[in-house]
C-alpha cells in the first residue's frame, strides 16, 4: 500500500479559490470537499519547485516540529495549505502553532488549529509553522499545496515521514497491523512481545518491534507455518547498539542478510534487556520464492545474537493463524491467532509433564521404596508391584500419544525446535522397549535376574533424566512469559523430587541394614509411607500450576 497524505484531492478549484476568492487564506468551507469549481485548471506534474522540511523526523507526544514551506531559488508561491496526517489516511492529526505573519491556522475536517495557510496573495518565498505531536501515533507526514499564480500550482507535495519515538499500541486496528503475545499489550511493559506495522512513504512499512531479549527480536513473513523461506526483518544487538538488517531464511534454518533501504529517523534503544526499534523500509515484502502477493503468515521471534549475527530462537516464535494481508492491515493478537500455542503442542506438552512429573515418578517411587512395606497381595500380585505397573504402563501410553500428537500436527521434523525433539525421540524410544524388556524378565530366583534388575532401574533412570531434560526445553519453546516462571516452576519440583529421594534413600538405606527382608516387611516402614504420601502431594501441586501455564500459553 503506498502511503500518500492528502492536503487536497482535486486541488485546482481550491487553489484558485485560495488566490482569487480568498485572497486571505480563510479556507476551512473548501477543507472538506476541495474540489474543481473554476475555469478547470489542474495540477502542475512536474516536480514542484517547493520543499516541506521538518526540524525532527522523530517525535513524542507533546513534542514541537518546525515545519518549513520554502521555495525553490527564484521561485515564490502566493498561496499554499499544509496538514499532517497519519500515513495512509486523510484525517489530520496534531496541531499547529504559528508565528510568522505569513501564515495563519485553520480548523478543518472540523479539527481545531488542524491546517495552516496563508494571510494574503502576496509573494512568498519561506513560510514557517510549529507542529504539535499527539500521542498514538506511529507515523506522520505533512503535505501541502503551493499556489504560484491562477493557473500554476502544485499539489501533494510531501515532507519525509516522521516515526514516533514512542512504541505503542494505542492505534492498533485503526493506523496499523499489530501482533502480540496477549490481548491489550502495553509495549511499555516489558513482559509486552510486541510488532506493529504501518505503510510507509515509498511503497515500504514502518515497523515496530519491542521484546526482552538480550539478542534479537525479528519478524518474518512466509508463506507457511513452517519457518524457512521467509523475509525478516530483525532488530539485532551489536556492540551496545541496535542494528536494523533484513534477512532471507533457508529451509535449513540459516539466515543470509540482505540488503535494506530504511529511511531516515530510525528509533532504537536497548535498556534492562529489552529491546526497542522503529524504522521505515522502501523495501516491499519478497519471500525467497518470490512471492510478492501481499498475503504471509507473520512470525515474531526472539533470541541471542553474537556479534551482531542472530542466533537460533529460544522460544517458539508467535505465529499468526492466518495470512495478514499486508495491503489491508488489520488488528490481530495472540488470542485471536495461533501466537498462542497450538491446542495439539498444549496437549503434548501436558501428556508429557503428567508422565514424567507424575506417573512416571511415583511408578518408580513404588518399585524403589515400597516394596518391602507395601506386600500385600491384590490379584495375585504384592501392592507395590501392581502399583508400579499401572503406572508405568499409563507413562508408556501417555509418551506414545504425545509423541503421535506432536508429528500429526508438525507433520515432520521441526529443525528450529533444537534438542527437544532429539531427546523426544530417544525417550520414545527407550520407555517403548522398557515394558517389553520387562516382559521377558527373569523369574526371581533366576541367576540373572540380578542383571535384568540392575538394567531395567539403569534404563528408568536414563528415560527420566532425559525426560527431565526434555521437559525443560519444551517449557522454553512454549513459555512467553517475561519471566520465564514454568521452567522456574519445573526447576522447583526437581528439587522436592530431589530432597524426597534423598530422604528415602537415607530411610531405606537405614532400615535395609542389619536387616533382612522379612524383618523389613515386619517393620512396615511407616516413614516411607509418610514420606511418598508428602511426595505425591507435591508432585500434584507442581503438575498443576505447570498445566495451568501451558493452559495459558
Amino acid at each position: 500500500m503506498r502511503d500518500f497524505v492528502f492536503v487536497a484531492v482535486g486541488m485546482s478549484s481550491y487553489l484558485l479559490v485560495m488566490i482569487h476568492c480568498y485572497p486571505n487564506g480563510q479556507v476551512a468551507e473548501v477543507c472538506d470537499s476541495l474540489l474543481p469549481n473554476h475555469g478547470g485548471s489542474i495540477p502542475q506534474t512536474s516536480q514542484a519547485p517547493y520543499t516541506i522540511t521538518v526540524s525532527s523526523t522523530i517525535f513524542s507526544p507533546g513534542d514541537q516540529i518546525t515545519v518549513t514551506l520554502q521555495a525553490n531559488s527564484g521561485t515564490t508561491f502566493k498561496g499554499f495549505l499544509l496538514q499532517a496526517h497519519t500515513v495512509g489516511k486523510s484525517t489530520t492529526v496534531g496541531s499547529f502553532l504559528v508565528s510568522d505573519s505569513s501564515a495563519q491556522i485553520l480548523q478543518c475536517n472540523s479539527v481545531q488549529n488542524s491546517a495552516v495557510s496563508h494571510t494574503s496573495a502576496t509573494a512568498k518565498s519561506k513560510v514557517s509553522a510549529v507542529w504539535v505531536a499527539p500521542s498514538g501515533l506511529s507515523q506522520i507526514l505533512f503535505s501541502g499545496t503551493f499556489v504560484q499564480s491562477y493557473s500554476t500550482f502544485w499539489t501533494q507535495v510531501e515532507s519525509r515521514a516522521l516515526l514516533s519515538k514512542q512504541i505503542s499500541g494505542d492505534d492498533c486496528g485503526l493506523e496499523k497491523f499489530c501482533f502480540s503475545n496477549s490481548q491489550g499489550c502495553n509495549p511499555a511493559n516489558a513482559s509486552c512481545f510486541f510488532m506493529s506495522l504501518a505503510p510507509s512513504s515509498g511503497g515500504g512499512f514502518t515497523f515496530q518491534m519491542s521484546a526482552l531479549s538480550d539478542g534479537y527480536v525479528a519478524v518474518g513473513f512466509s508463506d507457511d507455518k513452517v519457518m524457512g523461506n521467509d523475509d525478516i526483518y530483525i532488530c539485532v544487538t551489536n556492540a551496545g547498539r541496535i542494528d536494523i538488517q533484513r534477512g532471507s531464511s533457508t529451509v535449513q534454518k540459516t539466515v543470509d542478510r540482505t540488503s535494506l533501504i530504511t529511511v531516515p529517523g530510525n528509533m532504537t534503544s536497548f535498556e534492562s534487556g529489552v529491546i526497542k526499534c522503529s524504522f521505515s523500509t522502501e523495501n516491499i515484502i519478497t519471500t525467497p520464492d518470490g512471492n510478492s502477493n501481499g498475503s504471509y503468515y507473520i512470525f515474531l521471534a526472539r533470541g541471542p545474537s553474537l556479534n551482531g549475527i542472530i542466533q537460533e530462537h529460544t522460544q517458539t516464535p508467535l505465529i499468526t493463524n492466518d495470512k495478514v494481508n499486508t495491503s489491508e492491515i488489520i488488528s490481530v493478537v495472540a488470542q485471536d491467532s495461533s501466537s498462542s500455542v497450538s491446542t495439539s503442542v498444549r496437549a503434548h506438552g501436558a501428556l508429557m509433564l503428567i508422565a514424567w512429573m507424575t506417573t512416571g515418578s511415583i511408578g518408580m517411587v513404588f518399585a524403589r521404596y515400597l516394596r518391602y512395606s507395601a506386600k500385600r497381595p491384590i490379584f495375585g500380585k504384592e501392592l507395590w508391584f501392581q502399583v508400579h505397573q499401572a503406572l508405568m504402563v499409563l507413562t508408556v501410553a501417555a509418551t506414545i500419544t504425545a509423541f503421535v500428537v506432536i508429528f500429526a500436527d508438525v507433520k515432520g521434523w521441526v529443525y528450529d525446535a533444537g534438542a527437544h525433539p532429539v531427546l523426544g525421540c530417544i525417550v520414545m524410544i527407550l520407555s517403548f522397549f522398557q515394558p517389553i524388556i520387562a516382559f521377558f524378565r527373569p523369574d526371581i530366583n533366576d541367576k540373572r535376574r540380578i542383571i535384568f534388575n540392575y538394567f531395567h532401574a539403569a534404563n528408568a533412570l536414563i528415560i527420566k533424566v532425559l525426560a527431565v531434560a526434555e521437559l525443560f526445553l519444551g517449557l522454553q519453546l512454549i513459555d512467553t512469559t517475561a519471566n520465564l516462571w514454568q521452567a522456574k516452576v519445573l526447576g522447583g519440583f526437581v528439587g522436592w523430587e530431589a530432597l524426597t529421594i534423598i530422604i528415602l534413600e537415607v530411610n531405606f538405606y537405614l532400615t535395609r541394614k542389619g536387616s533382612s527382608a522379612y524383618e523389613i516387611a515386619d517393620k512396615k516402614v511407616n516413614k516411607d509411607y509418610i514420606v511418598v504420601n508428602i511426595y505425591v502431594v507435591g508432585n500434584l501441586a507442581f503438575l498443576i500450576a505447570l498445566l495451568v501455564g501451558i493452559g495459558q500459553s
